[in-house]
Parts: structure tokens; sequence; C-alpha cells
């Protein structure tokens, strides 16, 4: 059962605005003024709350203000009870954190339309969904439901990908949402130059192409190429662009959902474009490493061209030769047949990869 804090200075109010959520089957508390309300609020822990704007002592944006300071009633839905029709007092309101506002005298149909509706969006948007392509699946469908739109019911199913294919070019129309269930895929832009310059690096259980779904000009702003055999879930940009267009909510949620580590990801890799090569290189292998996708089957080797290791490093093949060689003589990796390299001593790579420059 849903419980409801009332905050109502006016007892013909308060008590008639019980009676009819009591009706409905919520559980409701009262409160006769802020100072109490905000108690109560602490002590009830109410789904939702009904406050009064104007109230003697602490007025009902003053009570608001308080209840976001607490992360434990920071979230709580909140709608203003206003006998004021003034725009300014509904915008201050509004502007404060407010979920809704009723205007006083409110009929029966209108109170609880306003109730079951902040009830059901704020359900919404706290439920926890996995961050994996089930996840995807399962928030699409019911932000559809929340945004009464037509129900939406898809199952994807996964593509093979054989090395040097490409999910998409830098400039090709962005219309899928890529997620990794087996293999490892390179994303790069090209320099005017020619030279690559790679910005992440992809494995199981992660997506491809979230950024490019908010480009303006609907394209991929950079490309994507399959590095070893994978199995990869395409998801059309329209099962979902439509539910982002509706609500901004919805939209902030999805791309939570999507983004997983991106944003540190690419720090990460900003800051790499500074270091030394050596140093690049050994945070490229413990990358490769984790993954677990770039391993010979029968051995402990990481198994990559050269060509792809310096490529994913952002520099000549002959330079990351030279970058191995010394990492090779330090005593830390040791090279194997054609494209095998083993990692002989992995907290000394570990440190280099976290090389700090000096200064």
């Amino acid at each position: 059962m849903k419980r409801i804090l009332i905050i109502e200075d006016h007892d013909d109010v308060r008590e008639n605005t019980a009676d009819l959520l009591e009706l409905a089957g919520f559980n409701v508390r009262t409160a006769p003024d802020g100072r109490s309300g905000l108690e109560k609020a602490n002590r009830f822990e109410p789904d939702l709350i009904l406050c009064d704007i104007m109230m003697p002592g602490m007025d009902g944006y003053q009570l608001l203000e308080r209840l976001q300071r607490n992360p434990a009633t920071a979230r709580i839905p909140f709608i203003f009870l206003t006998a004021k029709t003034e725009k300014t007092d509904v915008r201050k309101g509004m502007d404060m954190g407010a979920d809704d506002y009723l205007t006083k005298p409110f009929e029966e149909a209108e109170l609880l339309g306003a109730v079951n509706s902040r009830l059901k969006k704020h359900d919404f948007l706290q439920r926890e969904f996995s961050k994996d392509l089930h996840g995807v699946t399962a928030f699409v469908e019911e932000a559809a439901a929340y945004l009464n739109l037509d129900h939406i019911e898809r199952k994807y199913y996964a593509r093979e990908y054989a090395p040097r294919d490409y999910l998409f070019r830098e400039g090709d129309g962005a219309h899928f949402l890529y997620y990794m269930h087996t293999g490892l895929v390179k994303c790069y832009k090209t320099a005017e130059s020619g030279k690559e310059l790679v910005s992440g690096l992809f494995g199981p259980g992660q997506f491809v192409g979230q950024l490019d779904l908010l480009n303006p000009g609907g394209t991929y702003l950079e490309s994507a190429w399959v590095m070893e055999p994978s199995e990869i879930y395409a998801i059309p940009k329209s099962d979902f662009v439509h539910l982002l267009d509706r609500s901004p909510e919805v939209a902030h949620r999805f791309m939570e959902l999507i983004s997983g580590d991106l944003i540190d990801l690419k720090e990460q890799l900003m800051q790499m474009a500074y270091w030394p090569v050596k140093h690049r290189v050994a945070r490229t292998l413990l990358k490769l490493q984790d993954l677990g996708v770039a391993r010979h089957r029968d051995t402990e080797a990481l198994e990559i061209a050269r060509e792809d290791l310096a490529g994913m490093v952002g520099t000549a093949t002959e330079t990351a030769i030279r970058a191995l060689s010394e990492l090779r003589a330090e005593g830390i990796i040791r090279m194997g047949r054609a494209r095998e390299i083993f990692i002989t001593d992995p907290e000394r790579l570990a440190r280099m990869a976290d090389y700090q420059p000096a200064g």
C-alpha cells in the first residue's frame, strides 16, 4: 500500500483530501504545518507528499528545500497544493524541484490522477535495469507502457562478424546500437593526416555506438572495426528513439543504462594520448588481458597483430614494435610465435600502466 503524507494548514482541506485518498486505497498521514510535516516525512517515509504552499512558520517552499537537502527524502515525489493561480507561484515551485501542483479547490478525479501519475513515474524511474541486452529490452518495454505508447516487444538475434569486418564507418547513418556478446571491437577516428585515433576497445557485455545516437547529424562519429571473431547484437535506433523524444527523464535513464564506463574510458584514453608509447602499450596489453578475448585458445598468450596493437595505441607499427622490444628486454613480456605476446611480470606492467607524468 502506497504511503502519502498531506501537509496542509486548513483543516477541512486536509481532512477531505485524506478521506479521498484513503477511500482510494492509500495509507495516509497528515500534518497541519511545515515543521510537523518535515518530522513526519522523515519518520513516515512516504511514497508521495502533498503540501500546501502558504502556511505559517515553515511554508511549502522552505519545506521542499529542507527535504531536498536530505538524501533520504530528496527523491520523494512532491505535489504543491495552492489556492493561488498566479503563474509566478507555480513556476517558482516547479523550478525548485516540485513534480506537480494542484490548484484548490480540486476535484477527486483531478487529485487521484495527479497522485497516480506521479507514483507511476517515480516507480519507473527508480527501477534498476541490468546494463545489458536484457536490461535494454525491459527498459524499452516499460518505458513504452509508462509513456502510454503502443506496447513494444522485440527479440534480437546475434550476428557473427569476422576479423576486419566493420560494424560501421565514420559518416555512415547511425541506425543501430550494438551490444557485444563475444569478441573484440576497436572504435577509432581518422585524423586529417590519415592516422587512426583509437577511442575505445569493447568486449563482451559492452555497448558500442552510444554517443553516436546523440549526434544531431544522424551519423556515426567514428568507425567500429572487428578485431577477432565476434557475436554482436544490433538494436535498431527506431525501437527506442521515439521514447527518448517524449521524455527527458526517460532519455536520461536510457543513456545511463547504456553508457557503462564510457566516460571513464574516454578520460583514460585522453590521458594516454600524452603518455610515452611504452606506457600506452602497457595499458593496452592489460586492457586486452582484462577483456579476456584476445588470448590464444591453447596458451596464456595474447594474440594480436602488431599493426592492430599500434592502432589501439595510436602510433606507428614500427614505434609499437620498438616499445614491445623494450618491454621484452626488461623482462616484462615475452614474444611467442607470430602474434603471441606473453605477460611475464604483470605487477611491473600494471605499475607502468598507472604511469603519472612528472609535474
